[in-house]
């Protein structure tokens, strides 16, 4: 979707330059800003930053020990499109495991890049476990605890250099609920002698931002490559994440890992993380993205895989899966069978797309209308690919359809859904089928 081109970096009255920014015909033509430009980072075989798309990415919440229920739910984040799958690595049992669960996904004909996430023993792992170290595809790097005391430096140098050797790039990711306090309590110190003391929450951002940009550039110092380096910074709090983002985008080029840490469960952390992420995306800033939701009990994990390609989806970032436009519903649709048609239709086209992705490359750009009456849906199904309106309460017992603006149909009856299912798969298929690419 976007066809980039790189502006020259610009230089501001102090000298400093700020990042170049790539803009598209979308971009302007929707209103968002310029893509930022940034350094781009290959983390197995997918990119992250640069003109790359953004990325999704996900973490399970098994004991990594176990190599057989991680290894089942990496896969099942994977099918549900996740691009990165994050795993902890606490401990001796996890760090062993990790080689394993690489193989058998490999077997699997699963190559999702495995990230391994650090905190405390980080270092000792990596050099214990040689094989860890080289199946990870990249390493997450807490500079919050990686070290305390006189053993910070060197147990931060000696996870750098490891992800040298085995060529592995980081992620340097800083999270409020565990900041470095002696890098805060010395910003504190600094903002004492300040003229005009900043605010309590402006000293917070600081703590956070320099904890990333200073570690990135003693990485860079001990020779990790700048364009084998990730950063994030995250908060739980919406406008803070907002705020810290926003400044740190404008003080370095690195890619950025977005994410509102502990979102919350429910309709809660999904309206925290896309109210947060959205902003920011909006206006250039992210280049990969993690709902972290909070599963309900009996929950799916793969539900914060599908929350971040929604929310791409719905701002035209990118396209994963056929989009359904549905009825709300009012008092003219007292029966619930849209509300059903419309989740069987998504619920299709979703379980479709990973043969759809194979045989029918497109597919996922296709756009779909469930209506509940004739208000809007004749004319919100002529705006959709295909689109149906069904009848309304008093209104006649058909429901007509419409193929890319044209009525094409009027279905009756009690298989209502299993037709317009039949419908789709078939425009699906003389669209964007294997004949259709030949044509």
């Amino acid at each position: 979707m976007r066809a980039m081109n790189a502006a020259p970096d610009t230089a501001t009255p102090d000298g400093a330059h700020t990042p170049s920014l790539v803009r598209s015909l979308d971009d302007w033509r929707f209103g968002a800003a310029p893509r930022r430009a940034t350094r781009q980072v290959r983390i197995g075989d997918v990119l992250v930053g640069g003109d790359a798309p953004v990325v999704v990415q996900s973490m399970t919440n098994t004991d990594t020990a176990d190599v057989a229920s991680t290894t089942k739910q990496v896969a099942d984040l994977w099918r549900a499109g996740s691009e990165l799958v994050r795993v902890t690595v606490n401990n001796a049992g996890s760090a062993a495991a990790v080689p394993r669960i690489v193989e058998r996904l490999a077997m699997m004909g699963i190559t999702v890049p495995i990230v391994g996430d650090f905190h405390y023993n980080g270092h000792t792992l990596l050099a214990d476990e040689p094989a860890c170290a080289q199946a990870l595809a990249k390493y997450r790097i807490n500079p919050g605890n990686v070290g305390f005391g006189r053993k910070r430096d060197s147990q931060f140098a000696q996870m750098i250099e490891c992800a040298m050797r085995y060529a592995k790039p980081v992620r340097i990711g800083v999270n409020w609920g565990s900041l470095d306090q002696s890098l805060a309590t010395g910003l504190m110190d600094e903002n004492a002698q300040r003229a005009v003391p900043w605010d309590a929450a402006r000293v917070l951002r600081e703590a956070l931002i320099r904890s990333a940009l200073d570690s990135a550039q003693r990485a860079v110092e001990l020779g990790l490559a700048a364009d084998r380096i990730v950063l994030s910074c995250k908060v739980s709090g919406v406008q803070e994440l907002v705020a810290v983002y926003r400044d740190l985008a404008s003080r370095s080029d690195f890619a950025l890992h977005l994410g509102l840490t502990e979102a919350g469960i429910g309709s809660k952390g999904i309206v925290a993380s896309a109210a947060a992420l959205a902003v920011l995306m909006q206006e250039g800033i992210g280049d990969t993205i993690r709902m972290s939701l909070t599963p309900e009990p009996g929950g799916a994990r793969t539900q914060e895989v599908v929350v971040a390609q929604e929310l791409l989806q719905t701002m035209g970032l990118r396209a994963f899966t056929p989009m359904v436009t549905a009825c709300p519903g009012c008092g003219r649709t007292t029966s619930e069978f849209f509300q059903e048609l419309a989740q069987v239709v998504q619920e299709h086209v979703r379980a479709k797309m990973p043969e759809w992705k194979v045989t029918h490359a497109g597919a996922e750009n296709l756009t779909l209308a469930v209506m509940g009456c004739v208000v809007n849906g004749p004319g919100e199904s002529r705006h959709a690919d295909i689109g149906i309106s069904l009848p309304g309460t008093g209104e006649a017992p058909t429901a007509p359809v419409f193929i890319d603006g044209e009525k094409a149909m009027t279905l009756r009856g009690e298989g209502i859904a299993q037709e317009f299912v039949g419908v789709i798969d078939a425009y699906v298929d003389r669209r964007f089928g294997r004949a259709a690419r030949t044509d």
